[in-house]
Parts: C-alpha cells; structure tokens; sequence
C-alpha cells in the first residue's frame, strides 16, 4: 500500500485507539478514517475506540475479493441485475429437493422430459417424477440472483468468484448464508435495500401459493419492509429446457440506496 499523509495520519490515530497496524489496508482506509477523525474530534472515548475494533472485525468477514483497490463511490443510488439457472432432474439424482427464496417446493409427481432415456429407456419420453434442483449448494436461484444483483451494484465480483462451486465448504450449503454475507457486504458499504423485483421462471411445479413465504424470508434476510420486495413467477410456455421441467432461472433486478450516515437506524 501507498503510504499517503492521510494513511499515514490515519494509522497513527488507529495506533492510539489500540488498533494493530496490519488491520489497516487501502481498501479499508475510508472506513477506519472516518473512526480516526471521530477519535481525534472527541479524544479517546472508550466508545471510539469499541467502533473502530468492530470496523476491523467486520472487515476480516469480508473477503479481500470483495474488497478492490479502487473506490466504491458513494452514489445515492445503486442498481443491480442478477440472473441464474440450474438444472432440475428426479430428485433421486438432484438428492435434494428444490427450494426457491428459502422455501422447499413440495410438489406432486411431475412430467419431466427424459431427454436420453436414462429412467423410461427411450429417449425424449415423460417420466413422472419428484423434482429435485441439481447444484453444488441448495442451487437457490431466488437466493443466488439476489446475491449477484448486490455485488453487480456495487461493482464487485459475481456470486461465483466468491463462492466457488469448487468449494468443499459451499457443498449442500443453505444459500441464506450467501444473502447473508451480501447484505453484510452491502451495509459494509454504507447502502441498504431500495427495492427488489424477482421474476422466477419455471414451467413447473406451481408456486404461488409460496411466495408469500419467499417474500418473507427475502424482506428478513435483507433488512428490508414488504413494500420494497416483488415476486413474480411465469411459465416458459413449455419452451426449452424451463418449458421441458429440466431448469428453472431466474432475474432480480435491485436498487441500493446509500445511508445517510446521521441517520442510521
């Protein structure tokens, strides 16, 4: 890092609060400058001095891939677009059910499309059967768009780079923890929900009557109110793959707005 008389200034002040000099890094200059200054504006208040160990911690919980060498600029509002799509297969081979914004979708037997004939023995026949989602996590897709329509607003890495399908740790995982990492992410920056619009498209099963719950839980994990989350669901009109019962996806469309900082909630 470039040692400049602001930094330099800046990690001083940090050294008197007690904080250690290799919890400051570029990235993270703005942040810990701004605890600096309240520390050299109001002298060494115990009170300061707990603010600014927590602005350490919860930057050690944000991974360096998240935090790049150039600014986020603290635009008043922020917009974001995410998409993904997985594959749903019998769920004897999915081995897990397909869960959609943190609901498991139960469902009667559905008519999938045995494209190479590996349950009927002929293929491009219906096979009747209980869905599952195939993917390294939960495959999400409500969760997943969601995280990359935060990160793509504020200009960061997509939800791939930073939870790798590679990844031992994110196998089976519940995609709430991602929701939960993006909006650590997101306050880090200083922004919170403006809105959130979610179109899910899938042939099959029905999900209407689950939405409301998706809703719920999307508004819990974002901090947000019920009047700033909307989901929408559509068929494929049997097009496709999606139209085939063989994936679903999905688009979310957010706004970030930046917090004033005299008013934090």
């Amino acid at each position: 890092m470039t040692m400049t008389l602001t930094n330099f200034l800046t990690l001083v002040l940090l050294l008197e609060m007690g904080i250690p000099s290799q919890s400051f890094t570029a990235s993270s200059s703005l942040s810990l400058r701004g605890l600096a200054l309240n520390k050299a504006i109001h002298g060494s208040s115990p009170l300061y001095a707990a603010d600014a160990a927590t602005a350490v911690e919860e930057e050690e919980e944000i991974s360096s891939i998240l935090r790049p060498s150039y600014p986020i600029e603290p635009v008043p509002l922020r917009i974001g677009h995410g998409f993904d799509i997985h594959r749903m297969v019998p769920f004897e081979e999915a081995g897990q059910p397909v869960v959609i914004g943190g609901v498991v979708i139960d469902h009667e037997d559905q008519k999938w499309l045995d494209v190479e004939g590996k349950y009927t023995g002929t293929p491009n026949t219906i096979h009747k059967t209980q869905l599952g989602v195939l993917a390294h996590s939960d495959g999400d897709v409500i969760y997943h768009s969601l995280v990359d329509a935060i990160f793509g607003a504020l200009t960061l890495p997509d939800i791939g780079q930073v939870f790798q399908d590679t990844d031992p740790r994110w196998k089976g995982c519940d995609s709430s923890k991602f929701m939960e990492h993006a909006y650590k992410v997101m306050t880090y920056y200083g922004y919170k929900i403006g809105n959130v619009d979610v179109t899910l498209i899938l042939e099959r099963p029905k999900v209407a009557g689950f939405k409301p719950r998706m809703k719920e839980n999307i508004v819990r994990l974002l901090g947000t109110t019920e009047g700033r989350v909307n989901i929408k669901a559509r068929t494929h009109e049997k097009v496709d793959s999606v139209g085939e019962l063989r994936s679903l996806s999905c688009h979310v469309v957010v706004t970030l707005e930046k917090v004033d900082e005299g008013k934090k909630e």
